[in-house]
């Protein structure tokens, strides 16, 4: 770090109250990008809303100007497979009607993965679009209400 510079970093609960303010959705699209991997977790008011209308879309600022924000998008398309694409500080997983639907409609399919492999060269990006579901152990500063129910848990 260098020197001058403050480094904050705000508690699980001070997000929480930030997204909640700052949507007008309660729950978020959830990403997650690690290596050369993109992963999206879906609620299951947003599985529901792209299964209605394909498309669901957030954003994250990182500051005041119009340049300063991230959108990221899921949208469903008429192409094959699955495809990610980034123009400025805007990124599209794209995902076929036929992958989408079985997906939305399934208590089984939990999820939709692709490796999409670059032309030219050695070079790929790992897709994963998830149903996000509840934690196994219980964390008051996260609101997992419209969370999928964990499979893993027995009645």
């Amino acid at each position: 770090m260098k020197a001058g510079w403050l480094l904050v970093v705000p508690t699980i609960r001070q997000l929480t109250t930030i997204r909640h303010r700052h949507q007008t959705d309660a729950f978020s699209m959830k990403i997650r990008m690690s290596g050369n991997s993109i992963r999206l977790r879906l609620s299951q008011s947003e599985v529901a809303r792209f299964h209605e209308t394909g498309r669901v879309s957030e954003r994250i600022s990182f500051g005041s100007q119009p340049d300063d924000i991230l959108t990221y998008q899921l949208e469903r398309t008429d192409q094959s497979g699955m495809a990610a694409t980034i123009d400025g500080n805007h990124i599209r997983v794209l995902v076929s009607s036929a992958l989408s639907d079985t997906w939305a409609t399934s208590e089984q399919e939990v999820g939709m993965e692709h490796l999409l492999r670059f032309p030219g060269n050695d070079g790929h990006l790992r897709i994963l679009v998830e149903k996000d579901f509840k934690c196994l152990a219980d964390r008051p500063e996260e609101d997992e209400s419209d969370n999928f129910p964990n499979p893993n848990l027995s009645c």
